[in-house]
């Protein structure tokens, strides 16, 4: 037959629940930073990549209209 026992409300009761709980947060700590590491940036930096190339592609076409001897500069919708 099991029998409730309170919690334990002393300070070495009280202190060794806040341990736990610190190293609770330490592990998910750990492993949100281990998953950033890991899943977040290489996934930012691709993509960071990939839009710095389009802009890249977009400004050397801009400067290869401005450099046509066409008269004025229009934009894209004129």
């Amino acid at each position: 037959m099991s029998t409730y026992s309170a919690p334990d409300r002393s300070a070495a009761g009280v202190g060794h629940r806040i341990e736990e709980a610190v190293e609770l947060i330490e592990w998910e700590l750990r492993h949100a930073i281990a998953y950033v590491n890991d899943a977040v940036v290489p996934e930012v930096r691709k993509e960071s990549i990939a839009a710095m190339r389009t802009i890249a592609d977009t400004l050397r076409r801009l400067a290869d209209r401005m450099e046509q001897p066409s008269g004025p500069f229009k934009g894209p919708n004129c």
